[in-house]
This record gives structure tokens, C-alpha cells and sequence, in this order.
């Protein structure tokens, strides 16, 4: 029986709900509510009964929850006394990446990470293809997800923030084709498009502010690429207009070398995870990371706001 899964039992027995304690426990819904299951199986009875609003512990719940809580305690006073070294950041982090923020954002806060934890060293897997942890020998990932595909996940992770994207170009593009007034104007404009497993994202989805209704914008391009960093410098060389995550951007907006286009209009967000396969490869470095991260994309976050390049509700903390 798996220690993270007694330990999302326990939590789900206090709190009297699988979403809130996956939240307390930085992991996805599905995969508190996989825990449960598997601690079930192994003991042939229900722990709790479920409800469309509730749920609570079964009779034999009630009478495994002090035996869970007691084998927790044990096995964390153990682990706290052989493990006390561990607490230092050392060792090697195996952590896998998009080709963008791997050759950008990452790369500069690694090197810092690094520099003030000389023990520490790094494997990067830099790829915009998914990874598999086992086959590619990775204990951590960093993702960006739909919310549907967290709550589908059997994996462990931390959120680390909202992503928001944005219509951009260069000056000097803007200054040869002009700007988009509209949606369907970008239909007469050249898209740097993306393109992952032989599906290129031709369609582009905006929705304007205020309003429910979503505009979906078939866009042309005369350039597709499986690497979103080519993208972006395609768009900075001033080659086509592209839609692009304001973490990856955020930086060439700042500095002009590029424009956000019809910020009239949003585009749905998406989810920045640090993900991992179990909870047991969450170290020191692993959290230390994280909040390295989520420091980091804080600040580019409060800088796009101050400059009036985004506003608070299109990037919810």
C-alpha cells in the first residue's frame, strides 16, 4: 500500500471532499479519487460513501482512518531521522521541458539555481513532444495543460500558475501589412503556426471581453514549425503574426520587439503544472524549483500589468 495514498485517504477523511483535498495536497482530483480506489481494493471494503454533494466514511472507514494516521506518523518520524541530510539541495534533477522555456525562461533560472546549489546538478530533457518519465528517465515535467486534462491526470503535480496568450507581431511587420481591426481580419494576415504530432493549429479560438460568445478564425501561414521558440523568433524577425503564450513573449513585449494585437479579445487560458508520477520523487530541489517558478512568472506577470500590456482578469493569479 502506497504511503501517498493514506495519506490522500487521511486528508479526504478530514476535509469531507476529494476536490478540496487534492487542492491541500497539490495534486489532481482524479488522482485523490484514484488513491481511494486502490486503498479499497487492497481492503475489499468501501472507505466512503459518495454523494452528488458529500462524502463520508463508511463504518469500516471510521475503524482503518486511526490505524492509517498512526502507520503516517510512524513512517514520517522514520523518515525525518534517516533523511535529515536530504533536506540540503544536492543531487541530480531529472526534469523535462518545452523547447521554449527550456532555451529561455528555464534556462536563465536553472543556471541561478544552480549557482547558489553548487551540489545540485541537472538533466533536461528539452522537447516540445511529450515525454515518458520511464523511457526517457525524467522524475519531473513541466507542462502547460487544459484544466480538463489536470482533472484527467493520474499523476501528481503543483500548479504553478494560469497562462495566458496573446495576437502578436513585430513593428516592423505591422509597419508592412498593418494591424488587425478584427478576428476575420487575421484571415488576410500570414500566422507563424505551430504544429505538434502532424496537427497543425490552424484554427484560432478568441473571445471578446465581456462577451460569451467565441470566435474561431481559420488563419493562413506560409510557415509551420514543431518547436514553439521558432515561433516566437519568426514573429520577433517580423515574418507573420503569431498566438503565443504571454510567459513566453512577456519579454519581447516589454521591450517592443513585439506588439499584442486586438487585446480587445481574449483567448481561453490554459495551466502551467510541474508534474511528477509520484508523489515519493517531490524533493527539495523538486519544491525548490517550483517556487523559484512561480516567483519568476509572478514578477513577468505584474510587469505586462503595469505596463498596460494585460489587465488582472486575463491573467487570474
Amino acid at each position: 500500500m502506497k504511503t501517498e495514498d493514506l495519506q490522500v485517504l487521511v486528508k479526504v477523511a478530514e476535509v469531507n471532499s476529494i476536490t478540496t483535498a487534492a487542492n491541500k495536497l497539490d495534486m489532481s482530483s482524479s488522482a485523490a479519487s484514484m488513491a481511494i480506489k486502490r486503498i479499497e481494493a487492497q481492503l475489499g471494503v468501501s472507505l466512503f460513501v459518495r454523494s452528488t454533494r458529500k462524502i463520508r466514511l463508511t463504518p469500516e472507514g471510521e475503524s482503518y482512518l486511526p490505524m492509517a494516521k498512526r502507520a503516517l506518523d510512524t513512517l514520517q518520524q522514520g523518515l525525518a531521522m534517516v533523511t535529515e541530510e536530504n533536506q540540503c539541495i544536492h543531487g541530480e534533477l531529472r526534469m523535462a521541458m518545452s523547447s521554449e522555456m527550456g532555451r529561455n525562461l528555464m534556462r536563465e533560472l536553472l543556471n541561478r539555481v544552480i549557482e547558489t546549489h553548487p551540489d545540485l546538478s541537472l538533466r533536461l530533457h528539452v522537447s516540445d513532444s511529450r515525454v515518458d518519465f520511464y523511457r526517457d528517465g525524467v522524475d519531473v515535467a513541466l507542462r502547460a495543460m487544459t484544466k480538463d486534462a489536470v482533472k484527467e491526470s493520474p499523476m501528481y503535480g503543483f500548479k504553478i500558475c494560469n497562462i495566458p496568450h496573446v495576437i502578436c507581431a513585430s513593428p516592423t511587420y505591422l509597419n508592412n501589412h498593418g494591424a488587425p481591426d478584427n478576428p476575420d481580419d487575421l484571415r488576410h494576415h500570414n500566422a507563424l503556426l505551430y504544429k505538434l504530432y502532424d496537427q497543425t493549429h490552424v484554427v484560432w479560438e478568441l473571445l471578446h471581453k465581456g462577451k460569451s460568445l467565441k470566435v474561431k478564425v481559420k488563419v493562413n501561414s506560409n510557415r509551420a514549425v514543431n518547436d514553439g521558440d521558432i515561433v516566437r523568433r519568426w514573429c520577433v524577425d517580423g515574418v507573420g503574426v503569431a498566438k503565443k503564450s504571454a510567459i513566453d513573449v512577456g519579454d519581447d513585449l516589454l521591450a517592443g520587439r513585439l506588439q499584442r494585437l486586438l487585446s480587445q479579445y481574449t483567448i481561453p487560458l490554459t495551466e502551467m503544472w510541474l508534474m511528477l508520477p509520484s508523489r515519493q520523487l517531490i524533493t527539495p530541489a523538486v519544491r525548490l524549483v517550483r517556487d523559484e517558478l512561480t516567483s519568476a512568472i509572478s514578477e513577468r506577470r505584474e510587469k505586462l500589468i503595469d505596463a498596460g500590456i494585460l489587465d488582472k482578469t486575463e491573467w487570474p493569479e
